[in-house]
């Protein structure tokens, strides 16, 4: 016979991360960017560089598929806050997540990256082990607000 709730007692999996995702990391420290990219590169995602917010728009709006903005706070030229808002000015951003990632990881930045519209927070330094799966769930819609 079979269980008709023999689903609800199955471990659930891992989403997938979509097919084709890019994302754009918006970081001014090269080190940084080299580790974020090669973990990227691990979960078959392909991804962007810019160093600072100036013109983050105009880049963005180069690129044809665009899933996922992970932005520094502390940037030359225009901080994370200044670009976040011009991207969510951008009628065709408005629903791509931004998630800031900064070393400045506390409990008062998290809350202010919150009440300041971004969509996750992830602490420096960047943990390899917890990293994917932070991805992958951000990417599958859910938020992420971790700076431990």
């Amino acid at each position: 016979m079979v269980n008709p709730n023999a689903s609800d007692t199955q471990p659930l999996h891992k989403p997938n991360i979509p097919n084709d995702a890019t994302v754009l990391v918006v970081e001014d420290n090269v080190s940084n960017f080299v580790l974020i990219a090669r973990m990227l590169g691990y979960l078959g995602i392909h991804c962007e560089w810019k160093t600072s917010g100036f013109e983050v728009v105009e880049y963005a709006d180069t690129l044809p598929r665009l899933d996922l903005i992970l932005m520094d706070i502390r940037l030359p030229y225009e901080d994370g806050y200044a670009a976040q808002k011009k991207i969510r000015a951008s009628e065709r951003f408005k629903s791509v997540r931004i998630v800031a990632v900064t070393a400045e990881a506390s409990l008062e930045q998290m809350n202010k990256a919150k009440a300041s519209g971004f969509d996750g927070f992830l602490g420096k330094p960047l943990d390899p082990d917890r990293f994917p799966d932070q991805i992958r769930r951000i990417l599958n819609g859910e938020e992420v607000w971790e700076f431990i």
